[in-house]
């Protein structure tokens, strides 16, 4: 007679999921921390819900999702994309570790020029919402990286833009021991000095 396996039964299953919303010194720019839940098997969390992210004053239409693979030491970025197609993003990092970066471009702004950095990993499992009005970047901290976001507005290539990633005004804090691996676009972008005789924002 063939025998059947017993299944373990691990019940984790939680009364209801929340997200835990942080907000930083640039306003709009916010970090988000879905609760997961997990037990001997792995672990279980809603990456995204709409109506949760509605109730914490985030009512947003995601369009598009993108997904991108990086080595160690790449940096993508400074990114943006303006009018009249401003682009918000909802980043997190599933595989590996980045440092992310949001700068504001906001003419008129009081932080204009200054910047957020926050470490995302599959381990912390945090997101940055990075609204319109400011460029985004990331640095790929471990062998590799993998970088998911939600976009609000499809990709319009005529309304792209960049700025140079070690740009003296912004002076961002990278962190780097060695040149990082950019694209050939990425390391002739405009300075931030440029953007500002003709901004986007």
């Amino acid at each position: 007679m063939a025998q059947t396996m017993s299944p373990t039964v691990c019940d984790n299953r939680p009364a209801f999921m929340s997200t835990t919303l942080t907000r930083t010194a640039l306003e709009g720019v916010v970090i988000l921390e879905p609760r997961a839940f997990g037990d001997a098997r792995g672990f279980f969390y809603e990456s995204y819900r709409k109506d949760r992210l509605a109730a914490l004053g985030l009512d947003i239409d995601f369009v598009q999702d993108n997904h991108s693979r990086s080595a160690r030491g790449v940096l993508r970025g400074i990114h943006f994309q303006g009018a009249p197609r401003p682009q918000l993003k909802l980043v997190r990092c599933t595989v590996g570790r980045i440092l992310d970066v949001a700068v504001d471009l906001r003419l008129g702004s009081p932080t204009l020029g200054r910047h957020v950095a926050v470490e995302l990993s599959a381990e912390n499992r945090l997101q940055l919402l990075v609204p319109a009005g400011f460029g985004h970047g990331f640095l790929t901290l471990s062998e590799v990286a993998e970088v998911q976001y939600k976009c609000d507005d499809y990709y319009a290539p005529e309304a792209e833009g960049s700025i140079v990633w070690n740009d003296p005004d912004l002076a961002i804090p990278w962190g780097l021991s060695e040149a990082p691996s950019v694209s050939g676009r990425d390391a002739q972008a405009p300075s931030f000095v440029a953007y500002l005789r003709n901004p986007v924002f």
